[in-house]
Formats: C-alpha cells, sequence, structure tokens
C-alpha cells in the first residue's frame, strides 16, 4: 500500500480507513492524488485545504468521466480559487465541459453556466422562502408537521439555483415554526398505518375501471399493465442510461476529433429518438432469457417513445432454419412488442466487406492461417502473420472471397485485444454453405465480434443493450466503430437471467429432442418461450416476472418457483373457472328431486361480475375426483366418506353415502342422498364434480431435471442427460370435464376448480380436447 498516497487522499478530508480502502482502486486513486497535489500547490501548501474544498474535490474526481479528464485542471483550479464553491455549481461545471467539442472551453460561458461569481443574499433565501410557504400556508396549517416539505425545499432550490442548500433548509424550518409554534403531543404522534390494499380484481373493487378488468379477464399482455409492483416500462424510465446524441458522456466512451460531428449527423438523422434492437441468432428457440432482453430493448424504446428493431444476426448460415426466424418474431409479439423494423445483419454484407478491406489498408486487420483449433484456448501462440504487409492480406481477403482457400485455412482478423485476454479475434472466416437469404453470393461470413457493433452503427442504435457477458467486448466495439470513423453508439450492459432445473442451451436442447426426452422446442417442460406458452404462461406474467427482478448488472439464477408465483398472480385474476375431474368415480343421487335444475350458473371469476359466467350441467348422476373419496375415516380428512357428507360445489346439495359399489375391488359406483344445505345443514368442505361430461386428456407436467444445477458436473457428474426426472409427464387420458369448455381454442386458460391452472394444447382436436397443467394453486388441497 503507498503510504504518500493514503497521507494525500487524506488532505482531502478522508479518514485514514477510507483512504486506505479507496486506494485499492487505482484509476480513483490516480485521480484524486492528481488534483490533490494541484490543490496543495495552489492553495500553498496541504493546510489550505479545507474540508469543505476537499468534499468538492471528491465529488470531481469521481463525478467527472474519464474521456473529459483533460479538464481536471482547469475544474480543480476553479474550485481551489473558490469561484466553484459548491456542489451545485460544481456539478454544473461539469456538465458544460461534456458537451465542449475537444479541449477548448470557453471560460465566459462556463462561469455564466455555473453561476461564477453569484451570490445569493439571506434576504434572497428569506424572500423566496416566504413566498413558497405563503402559496402553501392553508395545507401547511391543516397538516402541520405531517406536510411533506420536500417539494417546497425543490421548488426552492430551483428558483434560487445558486444558494447554499443548508441554509435554504435552515429558513424553511426557522419559518415553518415560526407559523405553527412549537410541536404538540399530536404532531409527534405516528401516523396510523395505511390499510392494506387487496388486490383490485379479486376483491372486485369498484374502484377498479371496467376496461382494467376486461383486459385482464382475457390475458392482455401489455407490458405496462401490472396491478402491484413496478411495471417494465416504469423501470425503463428511470434507467440511467444516456440521453440521444450525448453518448460522449457515458464512462467509457472513446471519444476522436470526429465524435462531435458524427453525434450531430446521428440526431439530424433520428431526430433525438431512442433506438434500440433485439438481435437473436435464428438458429434456435427464444427462452426465458431472451424474454428479459425483449422486455428491455423494446420496453426501453417504448419508455421513451422511440423504436426498436429486431435484427437477425444470421452471419452463420450452417445452423439458420426458416421456423426459426419466424418463431422468434411470434414470440416477440407474443410478449406484446411490434418491431419498428425487421432487419437482417444480412442485408449489411456488402457495406462489412468494404469496411474489412478499410482496416486492412489501414493495416489494423490481417489475414491469418492459423487453424481453429491452434488459436483455442488460453494463451494461444500468436499469429506469426500478424505484421505481414496490407496489400499482401488485401490480396489474400479477396482470395478467401473468390473460394480460393478451404474452410478453416484462412481468417480475417482484427490487430486488438479484448478486456479478456482474447488477442485478434477473428472478423472473417470461411464457410462453403448457403445462405437463406444471400445464397451462395458469399463463401466468407463475418463474426459477432465484427458484425455487432457495425450493424448498430448501421442502424443508428442510441443504445446497445446486452448481457453482462459482452462487457469484455465492449473495447472492441468502440475500438471497430472509431476505426473506422463511423458514428457510435453505447454499449450498455445488464444481467443475464438464468433459472434452475432446467438447460437454455441450443445444442443441449438439440440433444434433448434428438434423444426423444422431449418432444420438440416447445415441450412444456422446457424454458423456451413457445413451451411456455404452450404450457400456457401468459405474456403478462413473463413481462411482469421480467420487471420484477429490476435493471441490474448482477447475474443471477432463479428458482421456477419465482416465475411460476408470478403466472399463478396473473391466471388467478383473468383464467375462467371450470370443473374438471382427473380421477373419475360415478356418484348417483337416489333421491334428487325432479324439480331439480338441469344446469345451473357459475362465474367464471368469482367476484368479478365483468367476466360473466357459464352454466354447468347437474342431474342425477355425477362425476367426482377418486381423491375426494375414502372408504375408512381417516383423521383430518374433510372429504366424502361412508360416515361424512360433503357439500357439492356451486350444487347447493349435500350428499350422503347410502352405498358403495365395487368391481374387482376398486369403487366404481357410490349411491348417495342428497339434501338441500341449510342453516343446520353445513358441510365441512366442499368437493368439485362434473355431469354430462366430455373426456378430455389432461397432461401434467413437473420438472424435467431432479437437480436445481443439472449442468454442474460436480452435481451430476454423468452429465445432463443422466439427470432426467422420470416423472416430468404424466398423461391422464380419460379426465371428465364440464361440457362448457368444448370448443376452447389453444392457449386458452382455466382454473381446473381445487386442481390447478391449464391450458388448452394446440394437439387438441374437434373430438377430444387436451390440456396442460400450467401451475397448481396455492392453496393446500387438503384444507377443501
Amino acid at each position: 500500500m503507498d503510504a504518500g498516497a493514503v497521507a494525500t487522499l487524506m488532505v482531502l478530508g478522508l479518514t485514514e480507513q477510507k483512504a486506505k480502502e479507496t486506494v485499492k482502486n487505482e484509476q480513483l486513486t490516480t485521480v484524486l492524488v492528481t488534483i490533490a497535489n494541484q490543490a496543495i500547490k495552489e492553495c500553498n501548501g496541504a493546510q489550505g485545504v479545507d474540508r469543505e474544498l476537499g468534499k468538492l474535490l471528491y465529488v470531481l474526481a469521481t463525478k467527472l468521466p474519464k474521456q473529459f479528464h483533460c479538464h481536471l485542471p482547469l475544474l480543480t483550479s476553479y474550485l481551489t480559487s473558490r469561484k466553484l464553491d459548491q456542489e451545485a455549481k460544481l456539478l454544473a461545471a461539469i456538465k458544460f465541459v461534456q458537451n465542449c467539442v475537444g479541449n477548448f472551453v470557453d471560460v465566459a460561458a462556463l462561469e455564466a453556466a455555473c453561476g461564477v461569481g453569484v451570490v445569493v443574499t439571506q434576504d434572497q433565501i428569506e424572500s423566496a422562502v416566504s413566498s413558497i410557504i405563503q402559496s402553501r400556508k392553508p395545507e401547511i396549517l391543516k397538516h402541520r408537521y405531517k406536510f411533506n416539505i420536500g417539494p417546497l425545499l425543490a421548488e426552492a432550490r430551483l428558483n434560487l439555483m445558486w444558494a447554499d442548500n443548508k441554509k435554504i433548509k435552515e429558513e424553511f424550518d426557522l419559518q415553518v415554526i415560526m407559523l405553527l409554534g412549537p410541536k404538540t403531543e399530536e404532531d409527534l404522534a405516528k401516523p396510523a398505518k395505511a390499510p392494506k390494499q387487496n388486490n383490485p380484481v379479486e376483491k372486485n373493487d369498484k374502484n377498479v375501471p371496467q376496461e382494467k378488468k376486461a383486459a385482464l379477464c382475457n390475458g392482455a399482455a401489455e407490458a405496462d399493465q401490472v396491478l402491484s409492483g413496478v411495471s417494465m416500462l416504469d423501470l425503463l424510465r428511470n434507467a440511467p442510461f444516456h440521453k440521444p446524441g450525448e453518448n460522449h458522456k457515458s464512462e467509457g466512451y472513446v471519444i476522436t476529433p470526429n465524435t462531435h460531428n458524427l453525434l450531430q449527423q446521428h440526431l439530424k438523422l433520428t431526430g433525438g429518438q431512442v433506438r434500440t434492437r433485439f438481435p437473436p441468432e435464428p438458429n434456435g428457440i427464444l427462452h426465458i432469457g431472451h424474454a428479459k432482453a425483449i422486455n428491455i430493448n423494446f420496453g426501453y424504446a417504448a419508455a421513451h417513445g422511440g423504436s426498436c428493431y429486431l435484427r437477425y444476426d444470421d452471419t452463420n448460415p450452417e445452423k439458420e432454419e426458416e421456423k426459426f426466424f419466424i418463431g422468434i418474431r411470434d414470440m416477440v409479439e407474443w410478449l406484446g412488442y411490434k418491431p419498428s423494423a425487421v432487419t437482417h445483419s444480412s442485408d449489411y454484407f456488402q457495406q462489412l466487406y468494404e469496411w474489412a478491406v478499410q482496416l486492412i489498408q489501414q493495416d489494423l486487420a490481417y489475414v491469418c492461417h492459423q487453424r481453429p483449433e491452434e488459436v483455442r484456448g488460453r494463451d494461444p501462440p500468436p499469429s506469426p502473420w500478424r505484421e505481414r504487409p496490407s496489400h499482401e492480406s488485401l490480396k489474400l481477403f479477396q482470395d478467401m472471397k473468390h473460394g480460393k482457400f478451404d474452410e478453416g485455412e484462412a481468417t480475417l482478423r482484427l490487430k486488438l485485444t479484448l478486456e479478456e485476454g482474447k488477442v485478434d479475434p477473428v472478423a472473417y472466416r470461411i464457410k462453403y454453405v448457403a445462405h437463406h437469404r444471400t445464397g451462395d453470393t458469399w463463401c466468407i461470413y463475418p463474426t459477432y465480434d465484427y458484425t455487432h457493433c457495425l450493424c448498430d452503427s448501421i442502424e443508428h442504435i442510441t443504445h446497445s443493450l446486452c448481457t453482462k457477458e459482452f462487457q469484455s467486448r465492449r473495447s472492441s466495439y468502440y475500438w471497430l466503430c472509431n476505426a473506422l470513423n463511423i458514428y457510435c453508439p453505447v454499449q450498455w450492459e445488464y444481467g443475464r437471467l438464468n433459472m434452475h432445473h432446467t438447460v437454455v442451451s441450443k445444442r443441449k436442447i438439440a440433444k434433448l429432442i434428438d434423444s426423444g426426452i422431449v418432444r420438440d422446442w416447445d415441450d412444456p417442460r422446457l424454458f423456451t418461450l413457445t413451451a411456455l406458452r404452450r404450457r400456457g404462461f401468459p405474456a403478462e406474467a413473463i413481462n411482469r416476472f421480467c420487471a420484477s427482478l429490476g435493471l441490474t448488472g448482477a447475474q443471477i439464477t432463479i428458482h421456477p418457483d419465482a416465475l411460476e408465483a408470478s403466472v399463478r398472480d396473473v391466471l388467478n385474476s383473468s383464467a375462467h373457472r371450470t370443473m374438471v375431474v382427473l380421477e373419475p368415480v360415478r356418484v348417483e343421487l337416489t333421491n334428487l328431486p325432479a324439480d331439480a335444475p338441469s344446469s345451473i350458473s357459475v362465474p367464471n371469476i368469482p367476484g368479478n361480475e365483468a367476466a360473466g359466467s357459464h352454466q354447468v350441467a347437474f342431474g342425477p348422476v355425477i362425476f367426482i375426483d377418486g381423491s375426494d373419496f375414502r372408504e375408512v375415516d381417516e383423521r383430518g380428512y374433510r372429504r366424502l366418506t361412508p360416515t361424512q357428507s360433503v357439500g357439492l360445489r356451486h350444487g347447493g346439495y349435500v350428499i350422503t353415502v347410502s352405498e358403495v359399489i365395487k368391481e374387482h375391488g376398486k369403487v366404481t359406483i357410490i349411491k348417495a342422498t342428497c339434501a338441500a344445505i341449510s342453516t343446520n345443514n353445513k358441510p365441512k368442505a366442499f368437493i368439485h364434480w362434473v355431469a354430462r361430461p366430455v373426456v378430455c386428456e389432461v397432461r401434467l407436467y413437473d420438472r424435467l431435471f431432479i437437480h436445481e444445477s443439472p449442468e454442474d458436473p460436480s452435481v451430476v457428474p454423468d452429465g445432463f442427460l443422466s439427470d432426467i426426472n422420470e416423472h416430468s409427464l404424466t398423461v391422464v387420458t380419460d379426465a371428465v370435464a364440464d361440457q362448457s369448455i368444448v370448443g376452447s381454442t389453444p392457449f386458452t386458460s382455466f382454473q381446473f376448480e381445487r386442481v390447478g391452472f391449464f391450458s388448452v394444447d394446440p394437439d387438441s382436436t374437434n373430438e377430444k380436447l387436451v390440456l396442460n397443467r400450467t401451475v397448481g394453486l396455492k392453496e393446500d388441497k387438503g384444507k377443501n
């Protein structure tokens, strides 16, 4: 540890402990020591650097982005001369220099912008505070000390921009106590807690607009529609990203002599609009992690009135299929987003090639003949062809384009080193595979490292939002754009979303399909978006789940229970109720009155009149679930037994067993008597049932993998294929359902009362419905 650096930092007012912690950050320490030494010199010694000045110098070091450090000496001098004597003035100065072109600063304009020489007197503060308090005097007198003074302080600080904030606060406190007098016991009493708000749809709150209820009932998947918590759009409205055209103010952005001209051209072309893109590779189906990416990219554009492109990164013709192009767009639109434009990296192949030629001519790229296996892994040997003449590389690159090399025999590499230590990443490789859009026009294809940033530049993307693993590519992103002297967007990273009990790798899902473990990419046990839709997960629930994760840089792995809780919340207020019996047992009601109704009206969603109702068939023969009857009483069992009656849900009757008929030891028919429910005839529990039902197939899904981390060799040493849960799918072929669900279209969701949430599968036919279990109910079935 550098004792001299610690001593210098302590001059700025840092404690010894804080100084020792700070020197661990070499970059910040270098800046702090530099401006501290300048301040000591200009203040004629360390004694001239008081605590307030030290605090402002620390703010300068931490708030001024690295690319503007050329202005550190100027701003430090303004601080030591006390021309910038408060934080508000310093922050205004920092903001000003970020808009300066190059190293030139118009000093007069700077001083005007940050209040140099402006002194706000105590009389001005008193007058402004008095005026604000008088304008809100009735409300202040009504609420007394419980009145929120914060917005008034903000208004005063806005009106008195260069006043001392501490003095403004002191003046408010003084004038408020002069107006109200000392605090009374009532003023000191803690405010009563607000009553807990119930879910408005579940409780049918009359204050909830009917159109919002109807949207929920129809399963609307709007990204901004969240009844509790923060929606994705709310979250992204406050994201700490740069404004369009202010790319150069972002931390780590590289400024060149032409940056400001390029940004001005960019603003003219985009009109200052936010522009993002979602760039999936069309070689597989999107998964739950992509849902977060879709929400962030499309959501950020929507939150700021901008546009988002769907750009297919189709640079690897070997694995791209038409079904993946269609499937990707379907999922984006299913989540509720509409691309402003649909583009392809292949749209720009010619421009990308011309830029590659330019890089070779600038001696920033070269043709290399190392084989792929030679450059894999850590610390591969340096290329012996790195310093070959640019004209030679240019000739060889043209030979690559014209098919004069075999695959793997030559690549084009860029002359740079990534943050992760990877040296000279490949920009172009040879593939003798026809492209789905360009055919056989090309046999050389650009890599992601090369293509990504250049396509962003071509499309004038303002915010290149990607997951954290691409942070190590940020330097090459900026390097390429600046090397070609083209508009450079800003790359922002966020934490990737991973899920326990699953795999999302396209290669591994393909193995599951090829091994016959799952049927296809949309098998409901997977966490691809098509699989989740097929299982019955509403788009709104996925969007809400993504919003609940926030916008952090941390990589997180979530248990499926968290996603399922979001699904359950949405379906609880949107899925129509119905009764389905998975293990049917015939019950004959021997004394059902002749005038008993043949059908019963049942609400689609209890407590929500706007959702309507449906008719349920009723009659002397009904079917109940085998789990709702036991021949022998058991402690705690509250459903039907030979000695215990039970109520029929929605039916209005209590039934009592009179005879049990069995075949081969299995109960086949229960004869029972029924009586109307009354004050003196209340059952302990109610069970669901069906009459005159239709037969349907029900698929009960569970976790596909036994362990949380099936890809972890320390947990599953024999590989993920050895961790399959043999009971991940149970098919019930003879379930019986109420007739009201006949004709339901695929993906329609229902709550099977007392069972769980289910969705109509696309395998359904006119002859037989197939339903998938989406999630179970929260409630313990035993309580029913």
